[in-house]
């Protein structure tokens, strides 16, 4: 079997790496570290199965495109990936699904905006509506900061169009969860469990982030029971409304004392926590999406062990990343025992030394028996890795 993946970076590297356990990948335009990467666009390429790995092909809709061609797909149309390309279509979808989540408004103007924030009490959650790379949600206790946010979002200035219409949102308590659903159109199945950090900084302080780390298999707490049922009324809504879902849906879920709400929706697998999720499979990747992508009920996944991912970032990450700078000692991590290196942003500079080239560089992606076991592994490698300004949390899956 022949597959395509679509993307870059650190997921894409994933999905290419187990997915390769059984098929033979082409990663476009991929990166150094992966494996058969080409600059050919995916419209040109032929396989038996594509996988499209970031958000912005797909609510630029990439599948439609290469549906029409007759290709086979693993991705939703460009309907159906409004449930991340726009937070407030997505919350009026769970409303009328009758899926829990927070209570909601969407702004377009900053007095009604600021007006509404003075009537909540902190914290106060400001998400804006479309794509911000996983960095468009605020949280604060100070009104001053959410007002301001508010205002720079519905200027441009922060996200450009996509910030031009915001979602203000009750707080939620509770522990936050993610879950992982391989969606067929009418049917689907779940993937292991995994948790991410977002903040910058250990102790889950600084700026958010598109992810710093992730553990997997989560702790207990989530309720398959309940995600399944989340999960047939969102299908069932789409498929209300014209839309065939065939691929990834990952959620967010809170756990309330009122139940578990759903706090969001990606149209992808998460990045890091793809990078803990795919490795943990026992079960056949490539099979699994061929069927939901012809809209066929895949088959259950099996997994083992447990997986830690820390990502390594360039100095000035996520405001202003410093690029450029040459990376060492990523062959002797990747030979260390339960270790695979992801390759997140890196390039080739003009000696074919290996460079920086994004804000998250690379993923250090260990498996082990336990969660505590994969950790160690993983900052153990990472002694090993140098380049100018690398910085990581300390405290991915600490105390678990």
């Amino acid at each position: 079997m022949k597959i395509v993946v679509v993307g870059q970076g650190g997921r894409e590297h994933a999905l290419a790496s187990v997915l390769g356990r059984t098929a033979d990948v082409i990663t476009t335009p991929g990166n150094p570290g992966i494996p058969n990467s080409t600059n050919i666009r995916p419209e040109d390429l032929e396989a038996d199965l594509f996988v499209i790995g970031p958000e912005v092909p797909l609510v630029g809709g990439l599948a439609d495109t290469l549906r029409a061609q007759g290709k086979l797909v693993f991705g939703p149309g460009a309907d159906g990936a409004q449930l991340e390309g726009s937070k407030v279509w997505m919350k009026q979808l769970l409303d009328d699904a009758g899926v829990p989540t927070a209570a909601w408004k969407p702004f377009s103007d900053p007095g009604p905006a600021e007006a509404y924030l003075r009537t909540l009490r902190p914290p106060y959650i400001v998400k804006t509506d479309g794509l911000a790379a996983g960095k468009g949600v605020l949280v604060t206790r100070d009104l001053d900061t959410a007002i301001a946010d508010a205002k720079h979002k519905l200027s441009g200035e922060a996200f450009g169009e996509s910030g031009r219409r915001i979602v203000i949102e009750e707080a939620l308590s509770g522990p936050e969860v993610s879950f992982f659903a391989v969606c067929g159109g009418s049917d689907f199945v779940l993937l292991p469990t995994a948790q991410d950090h977002k903040r910058v900084s250990d102790g889950d302080q600084g700026p958010n982030t598109g992810g710093m780390g992730a553990f997997s298999p989560a702790p207990d707490g989530l309720d398959t029971a309940e995600v399944k049922t989340i999960v047939r009324k969102t299908l069932a809504e789409l498929k209300r409304r014209g839309i065939d879902y065939r691929g990834m849906l990952f959620g967010g879920l809170m756990l309330t004392p009122d139940g578990p709400k759903v706090l969001e929706y990606n149209i992808r697998l998460g990045d890091p926590e793809a990078q803990v999720v795919l490795p943990r499979l026992t079960s056949d990747l490539a099979h699994m999406l061929v069927r939901a992508a012809a809209g066929a009920t895949p088959a259950e996944p099996t997994s083992a062990g447990a997986c830690v991912s820390v990502v390594l970032a360039c100095e000035g990450y996520p405001e202003a990343p410093r690029t450029g700078g040459v990376i060492t000692g990523v062959e002797e991590a990747g030979a260390l025992e339960g270790i695979t290196v992801f390759h997140a942003g890196t390039a080739r500079d003009g000696q074919d030394r290996l460079i920086t080239a994004g804000g998250r560089v690379l993923n250090i992606t260990a498996t082990g028996s336990t969660v505590a076991e994969a950790r160690d592994r993983a900052y153990a490698a990472i002694k090993l890795i140098h380049f100018p300004g690398m910085r990581f949390r300390t405290d991915i899956a600490g105390g678990i």
